[in-house]
């Protein structure tokens, strides 16, 4: 079902422009802290390092065509991190916003932020509602922060929230994937663009943390051994180049194979 490419030094590809580049693609921002480690420095220095990044990247989306650009800023675990931390990491949105909305608006690049924000810190609350209304005129590619959010809960609000349409006769007719879909915290993205095409983490480890569970059914993976302050815009042209070279068959076959094997 999924294609991975595992480790991104075994093969180099190189960006075709002529060929199709994902609409949506999502990133595991991982390695802040072990970045920050390697160089002796506390791990709030790889956060802010790691968010400083975020922009780079973000340019260099934008700048390739993506038209969503998701990123896991903070889960619905990371909570259980030290309280230090977890204040710094609240206050990172606030630096950042205040300095990138400028470039962002020149950028024409909107911001959008999912997850359980009633429960972020006031300056967290105000900072990501702020940057929303600042760029909600802009056209161009969505970037799109998962902050306070983890995907089991995400789900789970989902069918609370359609028992209750089912129940006050808001929903009359089958729940089915489409419907389901929408009522996820992707769901205002739109159809096109709801799921990732291409799903990025760095630092090496090799697991989906929770993250856009339902939404990355038919994503390809892409594991890179780079720490996320480390993932340079050729990284993610990297990243891309793979996915251009991987034949996407969604459980089905493509020609070549449908007098062969019948498993994906």
């Amino acid at each position: 079902m999924f294609g991975i490419f595992n480790k991104e030094k075994q093969i180099a590809r190189a960006l075709d422009m002529s060929k199709p580049i994902p609409k949506h693609v999502a990133i595991i921002m991982d390695g802040n802290g072990r970045w920050a480690q390697k160089r002796l420095m506390p791990r709030i220095a790889g956060h802010k390092e790691g968010m400083n990044n975020v922009k780079t990247i973000t340019k260099a989306a934008n700048k390739l065509g993506i038209k969503v650009l998701t990123l896991y800023a903070f889960s619905t675990e990371n909570w259980k991190r030290p309280d230090d931390e977890v204040d710094f990491l609240m206050k990172l949105p606030v630096d950042f916003f205040d300095v990138f909305i400028p470039e962002l608006v020149a950028e024409n690049v909107r911001v959008n932020v999912m997850g359980y924000q009633e429960y972020l810190p006031a300056h967290t609350k105000r900072a990501v509602e702020n940057a929303m209304k600042q760029t909600a005129m802009n056209t161009g590619m969505v970037l799109n922060f998962a902050l306070n959010y983890g995907s089991r809960a995400e789900m789970l609000t989902a069918v609370n929230q359609i028992i209750s349409d089912v129940q006050s006769g808001v929903i009359t007719g089958e729940v089915d994937e489409a419907l389901f879909s929408n009522y996820l915290m992707t769901g205002v993205l739109g159809a096109e663009l709801q799921d990732p095409e291409l799903l990025i983490r760095t630092s090496g480890e090799e697991r989906i943390s929770n993250f856009l569970l339902w939404q990355i059914a038919y994503s390809e993976l892409f594991f890179t051994d780079k720490y996320w302050p480390d993932f340079s815009a050729q990284d993610l042209e990297e990243a891309v180049a793979s996915f251009q070279a991987r034949n996407r068959r969604f459980g089905g076959l493509d020609e070549r194979n449908k007098k062969g094997d019948s498993r994906e």
